[in-house]
């Protein structure tokens, strides 16, 4: 007899690099362990919190809402409209005043579960639309990045994103990538807060990167996790409008996960920015086709959270100041971390200082990671992936005592 079992001839696949590390995080049982893997925002005392405006609207919520039917294919009309909103806002404009662009009929915003959700269907729109190209993703990037796009079947390359000291920008090596990308492929860029590197362009290298991909006739997809959480939320747009200024097409996905604490809500958007009104009403008929094949309909929960607090302009303000004290806490720990550093004779890890969002890396290698896990119960992932959020008065110059240590 046949054996066609799905179990047949089956191993094991790897554990996800990130959530893998987590997992042995809390399997241990030592009470001084220190967890730097996990990409969440997590507060002093190492808790991600429930933000006061997000409690406020489920509260809102709670005594309003009078059903759970689905929500439609393309989401939540009032979450739409919010993160349109949030993702265009242009500098020195009111919240809700959109630029000609998202008014233009050129924009199309969909729902979708988190940002992962997002990169997924940017992905599975380019497989539809473009079976031939290529999406080029740096190195290092978000490991979920590649996973996605061999899990859709679309061919993936990997271009230098730092040089090879992981100190900087290697805009050289990006330039040359762009220029042997065929005209039709795309590129996946961090928004704002490159993760794992934190190492994000200047505002003049964004508008040199994005006229470079115009000229290329490529695809740029903008993957926008962590707004808010490196200059500010409408600062940390400046990627996506030197994009915008040269009239190319472009694909954003953003997330709600980090600037509003909401990971497990999943809560996300989809921006596409097409040629013209009518291609964004195309593309718009395909990506309907690929979440009815997917999700089918984005959970609801989340996004009438996020839309109470965008659509209110008092929970908006409140929501707008814990975004802020966040990215100042997060900066407060890395320079705090790169200050312990030189206190404990590590050497000099300034260029940190320059980086943004909560991510850099600390060049260590597996041997080196292994040890501190091993010796010093101290969770970071490959390459030396910090999470600053994950830092306290108390932890830093333990962490910064246990990494000079391996580096003398």
């Amino acid at each position: 007899m046949v054996d066609g079992s799905l179990s047949a001839k089956i191993s094991s696949a790897p554990s996800d690099p990130i959530f893998g590390i987590v997992e042995a995080f809390r399997a241990d049982p030592r009470p001084e362990k220190i967890n730097l893997a996990a990409g969440v925002y997590m507060e002093e005392d190492g808790v991600t919190p429930i933000l006061a405006s997000v409690r406020e609207a489920e509260r809102r919520l709670l005594a309003n809402s009078t059903t759970k039917l689905y929500k439609p294919i393309g989401g939540d009309p009032a979450l739409v409209n919010m993160m349109r909103a949030l993702i265009f806002r242009e500098p020195g404009a009111p919240f809700g005043t959109l630029p000609p662009i998202a008014t233009s009929g050129r924009v199309e915003v969909l729902h979708t579960p988190g940002g992962t959700g997002a990169v997924r269907l940017a992905v599975e729109l380019v497989a539809r639309l473009r079976p031939e190209a290529q999406i080029w993703v740096s190195d290092p990037t978000w490991p979920n990045h590649p996973q996605i796009a061999g899990a859709v079947g679309v061919r993936h390359r990997s271009h230098p994103w730092t040089t090879a000291n992981v100190r900087e920008l290697d805009m050289g090596a990006l330039l040359d990538a762009i220029a042997a990308a065929a005209p039709g492929d795309a590129f996946i860029f961090h928004g704002a807060c490159h993760n794992p590197t934190g190492i994000d362009p200047t505002s003049a290298q964004w508008s040199e990167i994005a006229n470079a991909i115009a000229a290329r006739g490529v695809l740029p997809i903008l993957d926008f996790a962590y707004q808010g959480l490196g200059d500010g939320l409408v600062e940390d747009a400046a990627s996506l409008r030197a994009f915008l200024a040269t009239g190319c097409e472009v694909l954003v996905a953003a997330s709600a996960s980090k600037n509003f604490a909401l990971y497990d809500e999943r809560v996300g958007a989809l921006a596409i920015v097409a040629a013209d009104p009518a291609a964004a009403a195309a593309i718009l008929t395909h990506a309907k086709v690929a979440i009815r094949a997917a999700w089918s309909n984005p959970p609801g929960h989340g996004g009438e959270i996020v839309a109470e607090i965008l659509g209110d302009d008092a929970l908006r303000a409140q929501w707008e100041g814990e975004v802020t004290a966040m990215r100042e806490r997060i900066n407060g720990n890395r320079r705090a971390f790169v200050d312990a550093l030189a206190q404990a004779g590590a050497g000099d890890f300034s260029h940190l200082l320059s980086g943004r969002g909560m991510f850099s890396l600390l060049g260590l290698s597996d041997a080196q990671l292994a040890q501190l896990r091993d010796e010093q119960a101290i969770y970071l992932v490959a390459r030396g992936r910090i999470n600053f959020a994950g830092l306290s008065a108390v932890k830093i110059p333990i962490v910064a005592k246990a990494v000079a240590a391996l580096l003398r």
